[in-house]
This record gives C-alpha cells, sequence and structure tokens, in this order.
C-alpha cells in the first residue's frame, strides 16, 4: 500500500484507529485519501467496488477488505438528508465523523504520528462517547443508533452533553431504510441486548422487556448446537427486538405435537427466524425437529406409486405424504413398507 500510495496521503482513519488503540482485533481496514481514493484502490489491484457519490472504493485483496475514501468535507441540506460532499484535507474530515473515539487518524505514508485532534484518546481511556459538535445527531440521527452499538459494544457511557443532545434525535428525519440498517448492525452484535435496551431507556426505539428477553435468548443460542448458523444473527435478533413475526412464533412454541410427524406438520414451511425464536420462547421439541425430523426422506417416489397402478393425480401425494407420516412416527421401515402405506392411502 504505501508504494502505491507514494504520490498522495494516506491515512489509516476511524474504527481501525480506535480498535488497534483498543487492542482488538480488526480484519476490515478504513483509509482516507487526500487524493483520488478510487484510483488508489486500483492501483492495489484485486476487486474494486466503487461508490462515486462518497468518493469511496473497497478493495478486496486475498480475503481483506480495505475501504478508501477521498478525504472529504460534508454539508446537509436539511436533518438527516444525506450529505453533500466535497474533497478535503484529513483535518476536516476527522471534524465531519460521529464521534471523537472514530476522530484519530494515522498517516501510512511517512512518520506514522498518531493524529488526535478531538481527544479521541482521552475518551477512549475515559469510555465515553462525545460527539464533535452540537449538531451532530441533528444531521444524522442514525449517530444515536450508532451510539448504542458501541456503547454495548464496549461498555462506554454517554458524555452527558452528548446523551443530552442525542435524546432529542428525531429519526423520523431519516428513511426507514437508514434507520434499519443501523438496527440490523446494533442486533448482530453479541451484546444487542445492552444496545436495545439502551434505545428503549433513551426514548428513540421501544423494545419492551419481553422483547429483551427475547434477543437474549436469541443470542445464547445461535452461539449453541443445534442452532448455530441455522438462521443470521442479526435477522432474528431484529425482528425480536420490533416485534416482527411474534405472533407466529408465540403459536408454534405453544404447540404441543405428540408425535414427529405432526411436529413437521406444524413447523414445515415456517422460515429459520420464526422457528429460532419459537425455540428461544420454548419450544424445546424444535431441537429434533431441525437436526432429525425435517431431514427424513422417503425411500419411494411417485414414480412407484404410478408403477404399482396409481393414476397420476392428487392421489400420488396423498400416498407419499402417508408414507412419510408413517415414517417420521416409527410405522414404516424400507421401501416395501413404505411403499404399501403409501397404496393404501393413494387407493382410500
Amino acid at each position: 500500500m504505501r508504494a502505491a500510495a507514494a504520490q498522495m496521503p494516506v491515512y489509516l482513519v476511524g474504527g481501525a484507529v480506535r480498535d488497534l488503540l483498543l487492542g482488538g482485533e480488526r480484519t476490515d481496514l478504513d483509509v482516507a485519501v487526500e487524493g483520488d481514493a478510487a484510483e488508489l484502490g486500483r492501483r492495489l489491484g484485486g476487486e474494486v467496488r466503487v461508490h462515486e457519490r462518497f468518493a469511496t472504493a473497497r478493495v478486496t485483496v486475498d480475503g481483506l477488505e480495505v475501504d478508501f475514501a477521498t478525504a472529504r468535507s460534508e454539508t446537509y441540506a436539511r436533518p438527516g438528508a444525506l450529505p453533500e460532499v466535497r474533497p478535503a484535507g484529513i483535518g476536516e474530515d476527522l471534524a465531519r465523523r460521529d464521534f471523537t473515539i472514530n476522530a484519530m487518524a494515522v498517516p501510512l505514508v511517512g512518520e506514522p504520528e498518531l493524529m488526535v485532534p478531538h481527544g479521541g484518546v482521552a475518551d477512549l481511556e475515559a469510555g465515553l462517547l462525545r460527539v464533535l459538535h452540537e449538531r451532530s445527531f441533528v444531521d444524522d440521527p442514525t449517530r444515536a443508533l450508532r451510539a448504542a452499538r458501541y456503547a454495548a459494544r464496549y461498555g462506554f457511557e454517554l458524555e452527558p452533553d452528548t446523551e443530552r443532545l442525542l435524546r432529542a434525535a428525531d429519526l423520523g428525519t431519516v428513511s426507514r431504510d437508514r434507520v434499519e440498517a443501523e438496527l440490523r448492525k446494533l442486533a448482530a452484535e453479541p451484546r444487542a441486548r445492552e444496545g436495545f435496551a439502551l434505545l428503549d431507556a433513551w426514548g428513540l426505539v421501544a423494545v419492551d422487556a419481553e422483547a429483551l428477553d427475547l434477543i437474549e435468548r436469541i443470542g445464547r443460542l445461535v452461539d449453541s448446537e443445534p442452532w448455530q448458523g441455522f438462521a443470521p444473527r442479526a435477522d432474528a435478533v431484529l425482528a425480536a427486538a420490533l416485534g416482527r413475526g411474534f405472533d407466529a412464533a408465540q403459536e408454534l412454541a405453544t404447540a404441543r405435537p405428540d408425535r414427529a410427524s405432526a411436529a413437521v406438520e406444524v413447523a414445515r414451511g415456517r422460515d429459520a427466524v420464526t422457528l429460532l425464536s419459537a425455540r428461544a420462547i420454548g419450544a424445546e421439541w424444535l431441537d429434533r425437529y431441525v437436526t432429525e425430523w425435517r431431514r427424513v426422506r422417503l425411500e419411494i417416489d411417485g414414480d412407484d406409486l404410478l408403477a404399482a397402478g396409481i393414476p397420476e393425480g392428487p392421489a400420488i401425494g396423498r400416498g407419499l405424504e402417508a408414507a412419510l407420516r408413517a415414517k417420521l412416527d416409527g410405522e414404516a421401515a424400507g421401501p416395501e413398507e413404505e411403499l404399501a402405506v403409501a397404496l393404501a392411502a393413494a387407493r382410500g
């Protein structure tokens, strides 16, 4: 990167610097360029995706993602609007950022001296989230949602003036898509429950105690077998926080199937988030559904019924469904018994 950037000032910025100072791991890098970020990205090779409006480029090289952005200043035509940007120096670029802990930089060309123009190191050490100016949450109210994510992740608190400004944030000036995108990032966090509890306490997003409890249960499930990787954490946690699909999950959770076939009939066709949420509510039988019952397959198919004289039509499906129920319930083993059950049902 140093060779590619030899003709323009380049800085490691934002979250990459923050996490470096905190001693945490970071796989993705954020780089600000006093020059053409897209051109620098292309010089590095690899896969390059350019966002012309914001003069940014994401470069993927050997599995490592590097986000390049032309150093810029931002102006907002109205509260909550997307910013109008123009190229600027690194000082203005850092001054536009959300919190002091993200307003630091390290030059990647020349002497790697840490740049801390807004007290970010002191706030990191004190565990404080502090905005850089009074209109921060007016310009971009989604920063308030970001505050919950950082506070939950790092255990930080809001600096008093920042909390006062945050509580006045108006999410109604921002599109629903932008709000949901930020909430989804919070939902993906291991400490999402704490973040949503903060949003509720700040009066920004209503999340009741039942939803917070469900978020906690979902968080434990997605980190353990057999539910690990079954549904995206962010999807399930966000649904719980916003109450989406809760009635369907509650209905499934209250079902009490007494046979494997009944369990499959109740659960089949449900999406992964609903199944995960229902298990979090208390449907323990879903453990066997996801590990065993949903994977059961017949050793016969429609061709076997046709060969036995069953005409094409609904009788084929009726017979196969009966055979599957019998196999699930341990009443049919092997293709001969499956076929016998299927034929009896198809002819009945």
